[in-house]
């Protein structure tokens, strides 16, 4: 790192769980963000913000002005714009060295496969249960820890699958698909509280970090619940389903090949 860089990121490298060591390692990484949206939004500047030295953004939306009561990423000057072009103009202002790359389509099965193969970690800050389903069977295939969260209303979700331990649940085995889809419960038509996407954001971007880093404890195996009108949270041990046709079908094959 130069001496600009040095001065960045001298509060991380204060750090004793990251130092130097750990901030190179966070330059170097490379991580698929799913969404540019009230998730995405936290997720993408903290990482930005941190020195992840390159984001995949997919989305295939425009901003809208509803969009702005809680996407934080992006402006009034934004609305009309591709939010992944929004995002990368506020990214690029908060953190000009790194490298960001923008998918602007609603990236299918096939793309998800290819793009889950060249990163460290996959964050899934999408809003429907079909993309969710798409992006945990990329990381899967490819054994890719998959950062997973959700907020509708005042409740949230954070979770980890970190995919490249044989005994962790999948995305899968916590929502089983129904003849392949999900009733899915979108902010268009259901509502959700401004600071709960950030909340729910900031925890999916802090559990990339310490993912990236091999530091602390992630929540794979674990479902965190937020309740934002009584900021309680409640904690649910996640276990692998032996019957899971995603993620047991997966490791059968990997044993049988090796």
């Amino acid at each position: 790192m130069n001496d600009n860089q040095l001065l960045r990121y001298s509060r991380h490298i204060l750090l004793p769980q990251i130092d130097i060591a750990g901030q190179e390692k966070l330059n170097q990484s490379r991580v698929l963000i799913v969404g540019a949206g009230g998730l995405g939004s936290p997720v993408a500047l903290y990482l930005a913000a941190s020195g992840v030295g390159n984001l995949i953004i997919c989305d295939g939306d425009q901003v809208d002005l509803t969009n702005l009561q809680r996407q934080i990423i992006h402006n009034s000057d934004s609305i009309g714009v591709a939010k992944v072009l929004s995002a990368k103009q506020s990214l690029d202002r908060i953190n000009p060295e790194i490298n960001i790359i923008t998918i602007q389509e609603q990236v299918d099965a096939e793309k998800l496969l290819q793009l889950a193969a060249e990163v460290d970690a996959v964050v899934d800050a999408s809003d429907n249960f079909s993309t969710r389903h798409h992006v945990n069977q990329a990381c899967v295939t490819h054994k890719k820890p998959l950062i997973s969260g959700a907020a509708v209303r005042f409740d949230g979700q954070v979770s980890v699958f970190d995919l490249r331990h044989a005994d962790s649940p999948c995305y899968h085995c916590l929502y089983p698909a129904i003849d392949g889809e999900q009733e899915d419960m979108p902010c268009v038509s259901m509502g959700v509280f401004s600071p709960l996407v950030g909340i729910i954001g900031c925890m999916q971007a802090a559990e990339t970090l310490k993912i990236l880093l091999n530091i602390g404890e992630s929540l794979n195996g674990r479902l965190q619940l937020l309740d934002s009108l009584t900021m309680n949270w409640r904690s649910i041990k996640l276990h692998k389903d032996p019957a899971c046709p995603v993620c047991h079908s997966a490791a059968s094959t990997s044993t049988a090949t090796q």
